[in-house]
């Protein structure tokens, strides 16, 4: 892997993508962050060398380098999911490479299901901490340790002093955040009433079928991360209905100018 990560930086730095100090993923529906940028390069996956490339129709497959609020930021426009057939290591390659290149501050964005039934489609929920359901780890691999600590410390994930600045923030712009647990699961298919009150039990207040890894690679590399939940349906197994998929997007669409506003007014602090 090391060779390959060698490989793909190289190829980046070459394009043009360099000294970034910010990295953002952009999860299903969140794409229109692109629109605030100064874009300066962009690269669509199939041209990145090692790279995996976005398999799901909604997820657009490129990586941009730009300047948001004066940071020189890298943003992945579509990720990479482990119901496409990757791998975990596959699904985490980006932010291996994003660290070589030079960011510090990692930002995550997903969609969600609400398990909390006090959260409502529409909100968004900061995520506090993770239960992992995706039965594997990003770091199970031969040679994991040259890359980083092999016993990653998981006692704080989120950056709780972005997370501070994250509820600052939408308390001053009138914008309802939820804190909570997010339960990621492999997926693609949606939950059952039971799976949904399992996961209650177990903690969780929101689902959905990313972030974790790259929570995990995040710190196993030290960087400073964070991630917002827009929640885009409510996942309650007394009244479940059956899920329309372009209602999940159109949802996570509304919802992301709210996102927007968090990530935009955080870039400024750092």
């Amino acid at each position: 892997m090391i060779k390959d990560i060698e490989e793909t930086v190289s190829y980046l730095q070459s394009k043009g993508f360099n000294n970034p100090e910010v990295g953002i993923i952009l999860g299903t529906g969140l794409g229109q962050l692109i629109n605030e940028i100064e874009v300066l390069k962009e690269v669509s996956y199939n041209h990145i060398p090692n790279f995996p490339t976005a398999t799901v129709e909604f997820h657009k497959g490129k990586l941009i380098y730009g300047i948001l609020e004066g940071k020189n930021v890298i943003v992945m426009q579509g990720r990479f999911h482990l119901y496409e057939g990757y791998s975990l290591q596959d699904v985490t390659y980006p932010v291996r490479i994003m660290e070589k290149l030079g960011i510090k501050t990692l930002l995550v964005s997903n969609a969600s299901g609400a398990i909390n039934l006090n959260y409502k489609k529409g909100e968004l929920m900061l995520i506090d901490d993770h239960i992992n359901l995706q039965g594997g780890s990003p770091l199970a691999f031969k040679g994991v340790e040259q890359l980083g600590e092999r016993f990653a410390d998981m006692s704080v994930p989120y950056n709780a002093e972005i997370n501070t600045k994250f509820k600052n923030i939408a308390k001053t712009h009138n914008i309802t955040l939820h804190e909570g647990v997010y339960a990621s699961v492999v997926g693609p298919q949606l939950e059952t009433r039971a799976e949904y009150r399992m996961l209650k039990i177990l903690g969780a207040d929101a689902v959905g079928m990313s972030t974790v890894p790259e929570i995990i690679v995040a710190n196993h590399l030290k960087l400073n991360v964070a991630a917002v939940s827009v929640l885009t349906d409510e996942c309650d197994p007394s009244n479940l209905k059956p899920v329309d998929i372009s209602e999940i997007i159109a949802m996570a669409e509304k919802a992301e100018p709210d996102m927007i506003t968090l990530f935009k007014e955080l870039l400024k602090t750092l």
